[in-house]
């Protein structure tokens, strides 16, 4: 079997990469198991010194690392760039903290006791194309700082990324096994699961997925982290800054042509100011530039793949026939999908009820907002949400009832090292990033000494 990378843009196969047999996969899995044993009780020092050097990889090849990223995925050249760059951000964090995030719990008993933190395996990931770099070393950095090792299955349209990835880290001496890609298909991923190396799963991906993979992780009896789909809520108040609001809406959905779990997808606006909003987030989308990514006077690129643009489109039309109203776009020409803004959407909608992965944003109009508060509330998922209103107490207080991972206030949702992120509901469990993002796939061992 071949995957195929398909570069989005111009439909050219750009590279073909051979599946991994049952044998080599095996082959793959004792590496992983032989490395595991030896890494587990290298230092710390040891690991940030390697993990550092990874960071300073990325970043003196960022440019040729983001033109691959492009060709593969098709998102436009400064987010490739930039993308990349987040990516070292999150090496230098983890090797800069995780010695200190992971050091022994004391607590207070009439002997001496403690908590421990112990490495346990390798930690098997199922990522996306949407973000090839970032997504993996969020997990990666952190796993393979707290001593374990990793396989990575990554999506089949960006192996060349999944290979760069692994290069940057034996360039940067890590031991071979400790960070492997695998390309397998989707019939020989529980084979994996099953395997005693294996100590968790992390998964990245579509809610069917995740549903598949938290099956046979619960089958094997092995921890697992999933980030699923999101329609985060974007809920813009009476009192809300309309100008900022609706530069920020632009960029929060648009941002990597809308493909991204924690876009805006649902644009909650108060019936006073929606008229108002609807029109200037309108004009700023109308005025995006779409083509070629590589260009830089371009704002979005095309969608990655052609069924995912087809998949648009169908929920495009069937919300038009369901009552929606479009305002500005609409139109796809191939896996480019011109930016589009839709108004008077409700939760019967098939663009509120499912996610829609890329350019199309909808305007949910509210009475007032506890109305808001409960049109967000009315949904599957629970990644992420942003509320929009200048009083910062109200704002504090309507973010504690918001069902969902993540809550921002007058900003763009984003993901930060510093801070757990993850979701609720049908959008997943378990947190990455941060202290409790490293702690995830370790052994907090209790030690009691009398």
């Amino acid at each position: 079997m071949i995957f195929k990378s398909i570069n989005p843009y111009s439909q050219e196969v750009i590279a073909e990469h051979e599946v991994l047999t049952n044998s080599q996969l095996n082959q793959k899995l004792e590496l992983a198991e032989s490395a595991f044993k030896k890494w587990r009780s290298t230092s710390f020092q040891e690991r940030a010194d390697k993990m550092q050097k990874v960071a300073n990889i990325l970043r003196a090849t960022k440019n040729e690392l983001g033109l691959l990223i492009t060709n593969e995925m098709g998102k436009i050249i400064a987010e490739s760039i930039a993308e990349v760059e987040k990516a070292a951000g999150n090496c230098d964090f983890y090797a800069e903290n995780a010695e200190r995030m992971l050091h022994d719990a004391h607590y207070d008993t009439p002997f001496k006791s403690m908590s421990v933190y112990d490495p346990m395996g390798a930690v098997f990931a199922i990522m996306p194309w949407n973000y090839p770099f970032w997504q993996v070393l969020r997990y990666a950095a952190p796993a393979i700082m707290a001593g374990n090792v990793t396989l990575l299955k990554h999506a089949p349209n960006v192996i060349g990324c999944a290979k760069a990835i692994e290069n940057a880290f034996l360039e940067a001496g890590f031991p071979e096994g400790v960070f492997q890609q695998i390309a397998i298909d989707i019939a020989q991923v529980e084979s994996v699961i099953a395997s005693n190396i294996v100590c968790g799963i992390t998964l990245t991906g579509s809610e069917m997925a995740g549903s598949s993979v938290a099956a046979l992780a619960g089958k094997h009896i092995k921890k697992s982290v999933l980030e699923l789909g999101g329609s985060d809520a974007f809920i813009v108040l009476d009192d809300a800054n309309i100008e900022k609001a609706t530069t920020v809406a632009t960029q929060s959905r648009m941002l990597n042509a809308g493909q991204a779990c924690i876009c805006a997808k649902r644009f909650i606006v108060t019936e006073k100011i929606a008229d108002e909003f609807a029109g200037l987030f309108a004009h700023k989308i109308n005025a995006l530039q779409q083509g070629n990514p590589l260009h830089k006077n371009i704002n979005m690129g095309p969608l990655a793949r052609l069924d995912l643009a087809e998949k648009l489109s169908y929920q495009l039309e069937h919300s038009l026939k369901q009552g929606a109203k479009i305002i500005v776009g609409g139109e796809r020409e191939n896996c480019n999908f011109k930016p589009t803004l839709i108004d008077f959407v409700d939760a019967n909608n098939i663009a509120f009820q499912e996610e829609t992965f890329g350019p199309l944003a909808t305007i949910i109009r509210a009475k007032n907002e506890k109305d808001a508060i409960a049109i967000a509330n009315n949904h599957r998922y629970g990644l992420a949400s942003a509320i929009w209103t200048e009083d910062r107490e109200k704002a504090y207080q309507l973010a504690r009832s918001i069902e969902a991972g993540n809550v921002f206030v007058n900003s763009l949702v984003r993901s930060d090292s510093r801070i757990p992120f993850g979701g609720i509901k049908k959008s997943g469990y378990g947190r990455e990033l941060s202290e409790i993002g490293i702690k995830e796939f370790m052994n907090m061992k209790s030690v009691i000494i009398e």
